[in-house]
């Protein structure tokens, strides 16, 4: 079986495409896969790392054919705010949660999940069901660091954490009430002052 060995990414490429593959997001992540084009032209990705492909890309045969990479439509939420500010506060609670998220001008797009749908609304964001192609932002999803699992927020959807307030609790000094919901489960007391190390 011939394989696609290089990625061309968007607007630097010109000739016709061989073959078309329509891919959703997350086939669209994968360093070795087998797969079949539009036309039928059957062929191997074998990549020497897993790239994030964008619809646009192209992936080149070792005959030098090129494959067009097209972003198949998905079930997503697209999420509006009231302003801009109110956009930037549900993105951050999104990013919270390790949510692959697209930005768009005036608005965000996840995947449909019931209990971030929920949330979302509940801070007052205004929630379209559509089918689109899904292509989020990189950052933490690009490149190697990508394999992370976009879908992790399944970990996290019953409880907040803030990635700037000290995730490895060395040390906590109380004066008032701390109850932790996540792992943990404990409760510290008011006025209590003590050190302790999570492995």
């Amino acid at each position: 079986m011939i394989r696609a060995t290089r990625v061309l990414g968007q607007h630097r490429w010109k000739e016709p495409p061989a073959d078309t593959i329509v891919l959703d997001f997350d086939d669209r992540h994968r360093r070795r896969m087998a797969m079949t084009g539009t036309r039928g032209l059957a062929f191997l990705l074998d990549l020497e790392n897993a790239v994030a492909l964008r619809g646009g890309d192209a992936l080149v045969l070792e005959d030098g054919r090129l494959i067009e990479v097209v972003a198949a439509p998905e079930p997503l939420l697209e999420i509006k705010g009231s302003d801009p500010h109110h956009l930037i506060r549900v993105a951050w609670h999104l990013g919270n949660r390790h949510l692959a998220t697209q930005l768009m001008a005036k608005g965000l797009r996840i995947r449909r999940d019931h209990v971030i749908e929920a949330m979302v609304r509940g801070l007052g964001a205004r929630v379209i069901e559509i089918e689109a192609p899904f292509d989020p932002e990189g950052g933490a999803y690009a490149g190697a660091a990508h394999g992370h699992a976009h879908d992790d927020h399944s970990d996290h959807t019953g409880h907040d954490h803030v990635h700037g307030h000290d995730q490895h609790h060395h040390h906590h000094d109380h004066g008032h009430h701390h109850h932790h919901d996540g792992d943990g489960g404990h409760e510290h007391q008011h006025g209590q002052s003590h050190a302790h190390e999570h492995k």
